[in-house]
């Protein structure tokens, strides 16, 4: 992944706030706990910079006798948002209701669903194709060691084609061989996943949602855009307000939904409580292998981020993990199984994609 000179220096100074503020939390011991006028105040310090234009956040427990939210530039509960790779949570949510009715297995090579003339030389590294050994499994646990496709959210608006993608990653160099303990993470995983929903489903991708989470739960303001016609919300890329919706048509299964906070936060009691799919599968998936360091704090399971405690980030956090996803433009959905919270919304900002984790990790904290 190539990350440019303002990302890195943004990388900098997120670690070190992470030191200033872990180091000051442990010294002070601040054991406040979490009421409405603390989540305010901390998302208040969130949305001070200068480059946060809109934000939501909406805290919810799993029965919902502990609800408070807050909006910034017009933002509300009911706004729509681009979900960004939140919508990563959709994509392994029908992965596995099909593999729990039996329609697939999470060990099923991609030669099940794809031609060899797709496959070949889609995952080469250091003289040896792996292609047709990939799994289902190592897309959704993002150990695939594919790369990431060329193109960008931040780069000009375009549609691309799945095999367009394709033959983008065919042209450059894996990470590193298949399933051999390490993660890197990359929308082509999920880009492909789609593409199993849609063969084995026999529907078109939005489609697929639809029938499967979206009608089931009651989200009526959720789906995925099939074209331009369809609302796409606009976010911000630096103080430029942005709208890219061949580019968001384009994320699919990989995260190209339009969403707001009330819907996500029933979806994500849904995911995290076993009423899409047996919930004892979570055993299976809570394998988690450390992302790269654009990430930070955040490690990957399967078709799941895990925010550690550990480390450096255990001065800053509660006493447990956060799981969930984040997106590029700073959406977010992660639960707190810890204090059983739900901490969901959207910083709209693509230049501040971890914006959210800082102000989660003390949000944890606060609540133990």
């Amino acid at each position: 992944m190539k990350i440019n000179k303002k990302i890195l220096i943004s990388l900098i100074i997120f670690t070190a706030g992470i030191l200033i503020t872990g180091v000051m939390s442990f010294i002070i011991r601040n054991n406040t706990e979490i009421t409405r006028e603390s989540l305010q105040r901390e998302f208040e310090k969130a949305v001070r910079p200068s480059d946060i234009f809109e934000a939501v956040l909406l805290v919810e427990n799993s029965n919902g006798s502990f609800s408070e939210n807050f909006g910034y530039g017009r933002r509300n509960i009911d706004t729509p948002m681009l979900t960004a790779s939140v919508g990563k949570l959709f994509t392994t949510a029908c992965i596995l209701m099909l593999n729990e009715e039996g329609r697939l297995s999470l060990d099923d090579k991609l030669t099940k669903y794809f031609n060899s003339d797709q496959l070949k030389g889609l995952h080469i590294y250091k003289g040896r194709e792996y292609s047709f050994d990939l799994t289902i499994s190592d897309l959704l646990f993002q150990t695939s060691g594919l790369p990431n496709t060329s193109r960008t959210l931040a780069d000009e608006d375009a549609f691309f084609t799945f095999d367009q993608k394709i033959t983008s990653v065919k042209s450059i160099t894996p990470h590193f061989a298949p399933n051999t303990g390490k993660a890197y993470y990359a929308n082509i995983n999920f880009f492909i996943l789609g593409e199993i929903l849609e063969k084995i489903t026999a529907m078109p991708l939005s489609a697929v949602y639809e029938k499967m989470i979206f009608s089931p739960l009651g989200m009526t303001n959720t789906y995925l855009p099939a074209n331009e016609n369809d609302f796409i919300p606009h976010f911000y890329d630096g103080k430029e307000k942005t709208n890219r919706p061949k580019n968001i048509i384009s994320a699919g299964a990989a995260g190209g939904f339009v969403s707001t906070p009330k819907d996500l936060m029933t979806f994500s009691k849904a995911f995290w409580q076993g009423k899409l799919f047996e919930k004892s599968v979570f055993e299976k998936l809570a394998v988690y292998k450390k992302l790269e360091p654009y990430f930070g704090p955040a490690y990957y399971g399967g078709g799941h981020m895990r925010i550690s405690s550990e480390g450096i980030y255990k001065l800053l956090m509660g006493k447990g993990d956060l799981i969930g996803h984040s997106g590029v433009t700073g959406s977010f959905a992660f639960y707190y199984p810890e204090k059983d919270l739900y901490f969901i919304g959207d910083f709209s900002q693509l230049k501040k994609p971890s914006a959210p984790y800082l102000m989660l990790m003390k949000l944890s904290k606060m609540a133990d």
